[in-house]
């Protein structure tokens, strides 16, 4: 049994020690912000901060996050809030998403180390691989996120989280008939 703390709430695994955190975090946990690229080969698309340290979920298991402290993308921020959530809306800095929130954790990671870093240290300190390039926007993304941080600057610009269960329900026939394929010619 694998004890741990997962977003502030203390969890209990029985699962194989051996399993890598991601899996027990996306699978028994349905905390599916975490991405996979199933072998490692993501280059941070499954970050999380244990300790407060950003680390790829896929490379720790279940045995070494024994008794720490986990937070995945879900529980940064439930309300998207987090200056780095902010950042990379306000920077329009997402592409896809599949590095989003890696790269999120990264940048809180850094910033709750050092809210004022520099270019090399942002650069170092963000590993992750982006498929779409918006590495240019990275530097701005983190220091705008760190002036959020030290009070200099605020931002609003992600939206709150979700849609209603109902008001989705309602939204789904409108978009299958926007989206059908047109009537084909007799």
């Amino acid at each position: 049994m694998s004890r741990l703390t997962v977003n502030e709430r203390p969890v209990e695994f029985d699962l194989d020690p051996d399993m890598p955190l991601l899996y027990a975090l996306r699978e028994a946990m349905n905390l599916t912000g975490t991405k996979s690229c199933g072998g490692g080969d993501c280059v941070g698309a499954c970050m999380v901060l244990v300790d407060g340290v950003a680390l790829r979920s896929c490379r720790i298991s279940l045995a070494e996050a024994e008794g720490r402290f986990v937070t995945t993308i879900e529980g940064l921020s439930p309300d998207r809030s987090h200056p780095m959530q902010q950042a990379m809306v306000a920077e329009q800095a997402i592409q896809c998403g599949y590095c989003t929130p890696g790269i999120v954790i990264a940048g809180a990671a850094l910033l709750q180390r050092n809210p004022d870093p520099s270019r090399e240290e942002i650069e170092r300190a963000i590993p992750n691989m982006c498929r779409c390039g918006v590495y240019p926007r990275l530097v701005r993304v983190v220091e705008r996120a760190g002036r959020v941080t030290r009070r200099r600057e605020s931002i609003s610009a992600a939206p709150a989280p979700g849609i209603d269960a109902g008001e989705a329900a309602e939204r789904v026939p409108a978009l299958q008939r926007r989206f059908a394929a047109p009537p084909a010619d007799p």
